[in-house]
């Protein structure tokens, strides 16, 4: 049934009238249909013609549907035989099915899940983008959080990235590996790249398989500190057999072969360009702040926490394209205020990651100028525990893992914090359509979803985990061994983030724990922790924090394995580990380990839920939303396919004003 699920959007759309009879022509071609299967189906729909002023510019198809679709998919590491018959096949039923099984042969082409895009090169005029998050950096590689690989995918590229249909796309790669091209080996220990010929950086100079090489070269560095590190752990070496064919040997047989340079963690940096900025010179090179890429856009100014100013790159190997001449993606503000210069005033194009209460969102597309696109996302937001002491030092740091926190290292305490958690509340009065309540930190694709876990919020049994635990009460709040119950709870500066604090903080109050708020700018917040600033996530320099982290692969080995104490934040790798917890549970770390090697796919599925149970139940984090992509977008504004995988941004060569 999900393979028609984009039709039955569409045909929807057309009976209602949200979409106009040519639109819904042109979008059912670019799904495949037949000129007498779309005749069929105008005529059953009666052919509506109209399209009223609330009418979604984006394909329904695409960007609601296929986003319903998509975590289902996950790439095999082993296709059968049926499955290689085709070089993108179904990834959905890769992951699904047995070895032995045969699969959906669906190709995937270069344009799978593009937008209409533009029929030649420039003369769109300027696009206006908002990212409440301000971009500090355009090295894709060493970004602190979503908002500078954003700001950098207009740039840079990988050589494929998987759509929200769940099927393959080439972008820098000629063709998908498959058994039958002979990119993938019988021993699920390589796989070869063919890469596209005549591709240019935007300085002119040759792109090949050596800047694919280098790039790995440059992650695997320790001294680089990239932070896209977890998904290139398991390769032995990359090598350029000739330019146009990059081969990746694998220290074992690797399930998730697709992670390495696929998707927004995959993209590919100039040698030319970086060859002198690798290992302890990347935290400073100038080619952080001026990129050169392959992408439809070049940077042309940027300012650090501001803005960042594009134009087209007349290198750009697609002659009829990008549409749009210039590229402003500003930075700052906050939420609502993103979400009502689209949809209310129209001031802007596109506004990233709209944080706002659900009722604010409602009246503000009433506006007329855009409409709110919340599509199925892989991100939760969720309170992490540190379990270390974030008010002691050692050697030049705090909340170092080998300092216990005074009290948080005692289940019974977490626990208590996650049942005086209101879930509900939260998303009934704060997030509204844009989330349900979180379970699970691993939650899409779908089959790695765990059904054994729930949420509970119960103060009684909260007070009496606590009583039990030896922290009485005094007054109003506990304390034990003359240590008082009182914590420091951080998150970014954020309307949606700051009702979430005070309804959790509500509830811990309530249990007796004195909680102090703290606010800090999302640009100091996701900056790095080398740079010694003491309100960095990663540093973790308080009891509890509050962000949203989420899974970006089809195979989320990478992103689970993030929690295992070989990834713990510290001084030592200068705070690039992905663990700010300073969580280390055996049993979880052996799951990871588990997982390396793992091939068949249902084995795979039982692992990762096993590893999310693990982390849920010892309270390591306490998952409160399942988060949806909320964007606003205006009506003029054509974007095509979104996908949970990559950057919102990771087909703007195509976008193009109706």
């Amino acid at each position: 049934m999900a393979d028609h699920e984009p039709l039955y959007s569409l045909a929807a759309d057309l009976t209602t009238g949200r979409l106009s009879r040519r639109a819904f022509i042109r979008r059912a071609a670019a799904l495949g249909l037949s000129a007498s299967a779309i005749g069929a189906v105008l005529a059953a729909c009666g052919g509506a013609t109209t399209t009223p002023t609330s009418a979604p510019v984006v394909p329904t198809a695409t960007r609601a549907a296929a986003a319903s679709t998509a975590p289902s998919v996950a790439p095999s590491a082993a296709p059968s035989a049926a499955a290689s018959a085709s070089p993108a096949a179904s990834a959905a039923a890769l992951a699904t099915r047995p070895a032995t099984a045969a699969a959906s042969t669906a190709p995937a082409s270069a344009t799978a899940g593009a937008a209409t895009g533009p029929t030649k090169r420039g003369g769109g005029g300027q696009l206006k983008l908002l990212w409440w998050q301000s971009p500090v950096v355009l090295n894709p590689h060493l970004i602190q959080g979503q908002k500078d690989t954003d700001a950098s995918r207009p740039v840079y590229e990988p050589l494929a990235t998987i759509g929200g249909d769940g099927k393959y796309v080439p972008i820098l790669a000629a063709e998908i590996p498959s058994r039958e091209n002979g990119g993938l080996s019988q021993d699920g220990k390589t796989v070869t790249w063919k890469l596209k010929s005549g591709v240019k950086w935007s300085d002119g100079t040759p792109f090949t398989a050596k800047d694919v090489a280098f790039t790995y070269q440059f992650i695997a560095d320790p001294k680089s500190a990239a932070t896209t590190i977890g998904s290139y752990k398991t390769i032995d070496k990359v090598e350029a057999i000739d330019d146009t064919t990059v081969k990746i040997t694998f220290k074992a047989p690797e399930a998730a072969w697709f992670l390495p340079f696929v998707n927004q963690n995959g993209l590919i940096l100039p040698q030319h360009i970086f060859k002198d900025g690798i290992g302890e010179p990347a935290k400073n090179f100038p080619a952080n702040l001026k990129p050169v890429g392959t992408g439809p856009y070049k940077v042309t100014d940027f300012k650090p926490g501001d803005t960042v100013t594009y134009t087209i790159n007349e290198n750009y190997r697609n002659a009829n394209g990008p549409f749009f001449d210039t590229v402003q993606v500003k930075g700052g503000g906050d939420a609502p205020s993103a979400a009502r210069a689209v949809l209310q005033t129209g001031d802007y194009d596109y506004a990233w990651n709209l944080q706002v209460d659900a009722a604010v969102l409602t009246q503000l597309e009433t506006g007329g100028k855009g409409i709110v696109a919340a599509n199925n996302g892989s991100s939760t937001e969720r309170i992490l525990i540190n379990f270390s002491d974030p008010n002691k030092e050692v050697d030049g740091q705090r909340s170092e893992k080998n300092t216990p926190h005074p009290f948080q290292t005692d289940k019974s305490v977490r626990n208590a914090y996650a049942l005086a958690c209101d879930k509900k509340s939260i998303v009934d009065t704060i997030y509204g359509k844009s989330g349900a309540i979180g379970n699970n930190v691993l939650y899409n694709p779908p089959q790695y979803n765990s059904p054994n876990t729930k949420s509970e919020y119960d103060l009684a049994k909260a007070n009496a985990l606590l009583d039990a635990a030896g922290w009485a009460k005094s007054g109003q709040y506990r304390a034990k061994g003359g240590v008082p119950m009182k914590i420091t709870y951080s998150t970014t500066v954020n309307a949606v983030r700051q009702k979430t604090q005070q309804v959790v903080k509500d509830g811990l109050e309530k249990i007796g724990v004195q909680v102090e708020l703290k606010s800090v700018d999302a640009s100091v917040f996701f900056a790095p922790g080398s740079g010694g600033n003491v309100d960095s996530a990663s540093l973790f320099y308080n009891d509890i924090e509050m962000y949203t982290n989420g899974n970006s692969s089809p195979d989320p080995f990478s992103y689970m394995e993030g929690l295992t104490t070989a990834q713990i934040a510290q001084k030592s790798n200068s705070w690039s580990g992905n663990n700010y917890t300073r969580w280390s549970n055996k049993e979880y770390d052996a799951v990871i380990e588990q997982l390396k090697t793992e091939l068949d796919p249902a084995k795979r599925a039982e692992l990762f839920i096993k590893a999310n149970d693990i982390e849920i139940n010892d309270f390591a984090e306490i998952p409160l939303v399942a988060r949806k992509n909320v964007s606003g977008i205006s009506k003029t504004l054509e974007v095509g396919q979104y996908t949970p995988w990559d950057s919102e941004l990771w087909n703007i060569g195509n976008w193009v004003r109706k």
